[in-house]
């Protein structure tokens, strides 16, 4: 009597089967709502706000317009007796007895975000990884303790510190400043680096550091050409997950910054068109603020996979 042997590790024609309708059936769901801020960001504002919602509609790109724009209600003769439109941008608005009075906030505010997302999240890998490569190779004294302690910091709700944190930077002169935003998200973000970076550094053998120390290298040396190229896929994925949050931050956004250094995230709420929210220009900021995170993502997507599960297998 023969027997078919199976593998305890290698999953069955049915199990693959399975997990791939789960996988193409979870994708589907999570791609709906950014396929409709995207379709709603080419939609007029009568067609954003249809009932039954429109699935075909007629293309324009009046929302990127009102986004980067403001405009100002006019007479018809006022309009009639200027020249012709100089862009499309001028006609749309033209079409709706409107014209251009300037550019919008909107650019100024995406740039601080750039500026204060990147910026925190280049402090914060630093520091991370300076502080994870001592807790890993160095005798701390209370490294549990400390090692707690920084992660205790990642616990606390935002809205538990919020009032102290802004008495804090309304007597430093730090609100309202790109500077004391990079500050408070690295100080938030390093402790997330920490304890990623110090798992991607215990999974690097010691060896490599006292083969360099015998060459001749100092400590210095041997960290910065042998044991950071060794980490680059934890840096990678480390770096990813703070801009993330630095990116994405809304609460300590709303609270301590209003004009100069306000990002993108409180910005895209309040934009307001003719009669209430100017919902297809919202969807337009909403679909230019995805693309940098989307952009740095993919380009550095074999990184974020292999760090993902980097000393998952031991050899």
């Amino acid at each position: 009597m023969s027997t078919v042997a199976h593998s305890v590790v290698e999953p069955g024609a049915r199990s693959k089967a399975l997990a791939m309708a789960v996988v193409v059936l979870y994708a589907l769901l999570t791609m709906v709502p950014l396929a409709w801020i995207v379709l709603t960001s080419l939609k007029s504002p009568p067609d954003s706000i249809s009932y039954p919602p429109k699935v075909l509609f007629e293309p324009t790109l009046e929302g990127y317009c009102n986004l980067f724009t403001t405009r100002s209600r006019q007479t018809a003769d006022y309009i009639a007796s200027l020249p012709p439109p100089d862009d499309r941008c001028e006609a749309i608005a033209r079409a709706r007895n409107m014209v251009v009075a300037g550019p919008s906030n909107y650019a100024p505010r995406f740039v601080n975000s750039l500026i204060i997302a990147f910026g925190s999240t280049f402090v914060s890998v630093v520091l991370g990884t300076m502080a994870a490569y001592a807790f890993s190779r160095f005798r701390v004294p209370g490294k549990d303790d400390l090692l707690f302690f920084i992660l205790s910091t990642r616990m606390m709700p935002p809205i538990a510190v919020a009032i102290p944190i802004f008495l804090m930077y309304r007597e430093l002169g730090l609100s309202d400043t790109r500077l004391g935003m990079i500050l408070l998200y690295s100080a938030i973000n390093v402790s997330l680096a920490v304890w990623l970076m110090k798992g991607f550094i215990d999974e690097i053998p010691r060896e490599y550091e006292e083969a360099a120390l015998v060459d001749g290298y100092t400590r210095l040396q041997a960290f910065f050409k042998v044991v950071l190229p060794q980490a680059t896929t934890g840096i990678v994925a480390t770096a990813i997950f703070c801009l993330i949050f630095a990116w994405n931050e809304y609460a300590f956004a709303v609270l301590l910054t209003s004009g100069e250094a306000q990002t993108a995230p409180p910005f895209i709420p309040i934009i307001i068109g003719e009669g209430g929210q100017d919902w297809p220009a919202v969807a337009a900021g909403t679909t230019l603020f995805l693309l940098p995170i989307l952009v740095f993502t993919v380009l550095l997507r074999r990184h974020l996979l292999r760090g993902i599960t980097f000393g998952a297998v031991r050899k």
